[in-house]
């Protein structure tokens, strides 16, 4: 059913989800609007609409915030957080999961991605915060600046990537932070995957 949703009803839908889980209410028209950026509030609607047409939602036009979301208990499905990845200095990496998380159903896991916690603010101007979660794809080639997760001296770190000729360099999206530069043949370097997507719930602390 995920595969019926556009991008931007897919966005919506996981605002209502957020919405639900941090304020166990759910956002008025207006609200959404604003959030999203719409000067009317009828795109919202026409969106809403849809989400109930497919199956996700039902809605009481009487009630300003009356969404409810109809397959709740389909929508989260426990997935383990294999370690700590650091943005900022290094952090050791754990061998086993240190934890679980509810992830929504519709978020995208590509094959043999796995799941880690972000820990530290130096990617904090690329959006990424301490204790978001990222999805990391261990299948694809990195190109200049994607952000990725590596092993560096037995420690994870998750960086913006710069290959150069002779060397790589690991950058931070802060500018307190300077960058990791390390020769390209450097043994104890190992790239892990790189960063695909990034899950926040509004309810977290971050660690």
């Amino acid at each position: 059913m995920a595969k019926e949703l556009t991008k931007i009803q897919r966005q919506i839908l996981d605002h209502l989800i957020d919405q639900k889980a941090a304020r166990g209410i759910q956002p008025t028209l207006a609200e959404i609007a604003d959030y999203f950026g719409y000067k009317n509030r009828s795109t919202v609607q026409q969106h809403l609409q849809a989400l109930e047409k497919k199956g996700f939602i039902k809605k009481n036009p009487k009630l300003s915030r009356a969404i409810e979301l109809t397959l709740e208990d389909k929508f989260f499905v426990p997935r383990p957080v294999l370690g700590e990845v650091a943005a900022g200095n290094p952090l050791t990496i754990y061998p086993d999961a240190i934890d679980t998380i509810e992830l929504p159903t519709i978020a995208r896991m590509p094959k043999d991605s796995f799941l880690l916690r972000v820990k530290g603010d130096s990617l904090k101007d690329a959006y990424i915060f301490s204790g978001d979660i990222v999805i990391v794809n261990p299948n694809l080639e990195p190109k200049n600046g994607q952000i990725v997760v590596a092993v560096l001296d037995d420690a994870a770190v998750v960086k913006k990537f710069y290959k150069k000729k002779n060397e790589i360099e690991l950058v931070s999206e802060n500018p307190e932070f300077k960058p990791i530069v390390i020769d390209k043949k450097y043994p104890s370097f190992k790239l892990i995957g790189i960063v695909v997507g990034v899950y926040r719930s509004m309810s977290k602390k971050a660690g």
